[in-house]
């Protein structure tokens, strides 16, 4: 659906009055507020113990949509904007900016070398440095950006609004955002023996980031998300699951744009990892990454295309590798879906939050965190209380939460940990 304001001004000469009036009243029309249904979908809710009931309150509002087909809710959700945290849901041809959320594309990478993992304690510092010099977050950029064909797409020149966007695209690309987005070198077990990587059991370095496609993505929800609400009026606690017909200019600019959005995360993350690379002198023996801030044109068991939000949820479809996170002192996993239908085949995007950040800076002791993050021996660079351990649930209870979603094939451990936060827990009191 798209919105048509009449401007005599910007009219050819050969558009008569009626088009005019038929556009005038289009427009009169799409004011309108949209009901929603009475009664919501059902949907399942994995580890709903831990669940915050903002979050459970947001999916029942996404499932009473006139577009929505299935949802599920993650065992990691929390409540976000629109769309929870960790909330999937299915609709039909009409995509959902703020169910993709607003770091389009943000996912998982991970690199895995065949050098003994010794490595990280014999060589600890290089390993430092190496993170600090060939890695930027939050505002911070490199003074020479690399190039990357993402930049040269025609997304650019055909969509106003992005176009604005490439020269911040071109000085962000290769860095990371703040808040909980990292890079870090850990030790990854390979724990099945029929593995996609053809590897042996046994542990592996490897290099492990999260993040999204910065001032890109942001920028694109936001100016997508108004046009949605503009063209989607619904009532005031449902306005920001807005939605836009993919049969409308809008929808298909928008789903062009989010596209884009995540082929330049992936860019920045591949960015981060051949740098990585170029400091070990080695080449990984392999990769494994996956979005979790998306839209996928999907199919349901009755063969309809839906189209599946994923806003912090992992794509978990039968045999799809993806990885899950724990905390910076937790293991996160590399698992393989198993095409759980009732979790629209997805699972959890890493532990979730145990508490808000507001909370954690109140409440945590950094003094302990610090002791806390030690004996786990784990160094880390440049972050603050509100991404602290105990600021996160238990991830081996969320693992264990989602066993019907999802197999375990490897496990890793956090080991020389950068992120961006004000604060830094490896300097000791």
């Amino acid at each position: 659906m798209a919105r048509v304001i009449a401007e005599p001004a910007l009219y050819k000469d050969h558009e008569t009055l009626g088009a005019i009036v038929h556009n005038l009243l289009v427009q009169t029309e799409y004011n309108k507020t949209l009901d929603l249904r009475e009664k919501r979908l059902d949907y399942k809710v994995y580890g709903a113990e831990g669940i915050e009931i903002g979050a459970i309150n947001q999916m029942e509002i996404a499932m009473k949509l006139p577009v929505t087909k299935y949802g599920a809710l993650m065992p990691d959700a929390h409540q976000g904007y629109g769309l929870p945290i960790g909330g999937v849901l299915a609709t039909e041809n009409a995509v959902i900016p703020y169910g993709v959320g607003v770091d389009i594309g943000c996912r998982m990478c991970m690199s895995l070398y065949d050098i003994p993992s010794t490595i990280i304690d014999e060589r600890s510092e290089d390993l430092r440095k190496m993170l600090v010099t060939n890695t930027q977050f939050g505002r911070a950029t490199f003074k020479k950006p690399k190039d990357h064909e993402v930049l040269e797409s025609n997304v650019f020149n055909e969509i106003k609004v992005v176009g604005e966007l490439k020269d911040r695209a071109y000085q962000q690309i290769g860095t990371s955002g703040g808040g909980n987005h990292f890079v870090e070198f850990g030790v990854t077990e390979i724990l099945d023996e029929e593995n996609e990587f053809d590897l042996p059991i046994g542990k592996y370095l490897a290099v492990l980031s999260h993040s999204g496609s910065r001032g890109l993505g942001a920028n694109i929800a936001r100016h997508y998300t108004k046009m949605a609400m503009d063209v989607t009026r619904l009532p005031g606690e449902a306005k920001h699951l807005a939605w836009l017909d993919l049969n409308s200019d809008l929808g298909q600019e928008y789903w062009l744009a989010m596209n884009l959005a995540g082929d330049y995360a992936s860019a920045c993350h591949h960015q981060i990892h051949d740098r990585m690379a170029i400091g070990l002198r080695t080449n990984p023996v392999a990769m494994i990454e996956n979005h979790h801030n998306f839209a996928w044109k999907e199919k349901d068991e009755n063969g309809e295309e839906i189209i599946v939000h994923r806003k912090g949820a992992t794509p978990a479809g039968e045999g799809v590798l993806g990885i899950i996170p724990g905390s910076m002192t937790d293991p996160g996993f590399i698992v393989r879906g198993k095409g759980e239908v009732a979790s629209v085949n997805s699972a959890s995007h890493g532990a979730g939050r145990a508490m808000s950040r507001t909370q954690a800076k109140n409440t945590l002791d950094a003094k302990e965190v610090r002791k806390q993050i030690r004996n786990a021996g784990v160094e880390v660079i440049g972050s603050g209380l509100d991404e602290a351990p105990g600021a996160y649930k238990n991830i081996l209870e969320v693992m264990a939460q989602q066993e019907d979603l999802v197999e375990v094939v490897g496990k890793f451990q956090p080991r020389i940990v950068r992120m961006c936060g004000d604060e830094k827990f490896h300097e000791v009191d």
